[in-house]
């Protein structure tokens, strides 16, 4: 499995655990790290989009339901809402990840750990997002929670 992939795969771990039980971040990092040892650059962006995610949620959230509005984030799927705040800031913030590439990550994490149709979910609210993309980070950045 690509390093990068891991990372991803490391971090929707990571922020299931915390929306669900509201564990501190910095110390279930520090449990996957350890029961997944990975190198030092993947374990960073790991880290860095956990930390990422949970600083800018609240503005992620807001184009969540603006873009699946029949959905109310609250009421998504845990997976599927972290594997699209994962993607909303690789798209978003993270210029060193290609559209397509963010994309195609968050659909392959959505198949690896979501229900059967969480795949499909997941691409049609980032195929929305993306005809967005010039506005996207603004949004994100703006509505940041402090």
């Amino acid at each position: 499995m690509q390093p990068r992939r891991r990372a991803r795969g490391l971090a929707l771990q990571a922020l299931y655990e915390i929306d669900c039980v509201g564990h501190p971040a910095d110390r279930v990092l520090a449990e996957r790290l350890e029961e997944t040892p990975l190198p030092a650059a993947v374990s960073e962006f790991a880290s860095e989009l956990v930390h990422q995610v949970l600083a800018h949620r609240a503005g992620m959230d807001r184009l969540i339901a603006e873009y699946a509005p029949e959905w109310p984030v609250d009421q998504l799927a845990i997976v599927d809402r972290n594997v699209l705040r994962i993607a909303i800031y690789e798209l978003a913030m993270d210029s060193s990840t290609p559209v397509k590439v963010a994309i195609n990550e968050a659909v392959e994490l959505a198949k690896s750990y979501g229900s059967d149709n969480s795949a499909r979910f997941v691409n049609g609210v980032l195929g929305s997002l993306v005809e967005r993309l010039d506005t996207l980070r603004a949004a994100v950045l703006r509505t940041a929670d402090s």
